[in-house]
């Protein structure tokens, strides 16, 4: 497995890169946002936050734009660090420093098993009379125009017509589509559905099923 390490501390970077490379992976050390957003062909980013050149968040967004590669935030900031923010980035998960290896280790499992879940179980498009969803460029369109969402928009919108007509409750979407260990606001799933809803046109795709979550009606409602 490809690793990209971006750290711009060297006391932390080297000890993470021989760590990496002991237990099998392939590990590119890379000190800067632009290094890092310039980079390809990667498995995994380990993304610091705290770069010299280029914000870390900014850096989320910038691989979002050209790449689904899992990313998980390395940060030392616990109290600062916006959690809702940069998962709506992009980002697939979090680990804030001092960390154990054996944890680091167990979260790359994690959401490259998640990635690569979803690359074999689905197919390159899914079209529901209008709506099509291209699983390969993760472009939507529906009626032949193409509907702008953000990397977490489009995995609500993925998971919920993963199993179209099935009623999946809050604690499986927020799961599936942000974290297996979610702490935060649920909040930010309404919101996200909101705005699907408003981009999508129809807000009788997506609906409310009182006390349990959300279903995929289909556009044949």
């Amino acid at each position: 497995m490809r690793v990209l390490l971006v750290e711009d501390d060297l006391g932390i970077a080297e000890p993470l890169v021989e760590g990496l490379q002991r237990q099998g992976y392939e590990v590119t050390w890379v000190r800067s946002g632009r290094d890092a957003i310039a980079e390809r062909n990667h498995d995994v980013v380990l993304l610091d936050l705290g770069l010299p050149d280029v914000d870390g968040e900014v850096v989320t967004a910038g691989i979002r734009e050209r790449s689904d590669v899992p990313i998980i935030i390395v940060t030392a900031r616990s109290d600062e660090i916006d959690r809702v923010s940069l998962l709506d980035l992009g980002a697939d998960d979090y680990i804030v420093k001092p960390f154990g290896f054996r944890e680091l280790t167990a979260r790359i499992r994690a959401v490259t098993r998640r990635a690569s879940d979803r690359s074999v179980t689905r197919g390159d498009t899914v079209e529901f009379d209008g709506l099509l969803i291209d699983h390969r460029t993760r472009i939507v369109t529906f009626n032949g125009s193409e509907i702008p969402l953000t990397p977490k928009e489009y995995d609500l919108l993925d998971c919920l017509t993963a199993d179209p007509g099935a009623v999946l409750s809050r604690d499986e979407i927020l799961r599936a589509v942000w974290d297996e260990n979610w702490w935060g606001s649920t909040k930010t799933l309404d919101v996200h559905i909101a705005s699907l809803r408003k981009k999508l046109g129809s807000p009788d795709l997506i609906r409310t099923v009182r006390g349990v979550g959300y279903q995929f009606a289909g556009t044949d409602q």
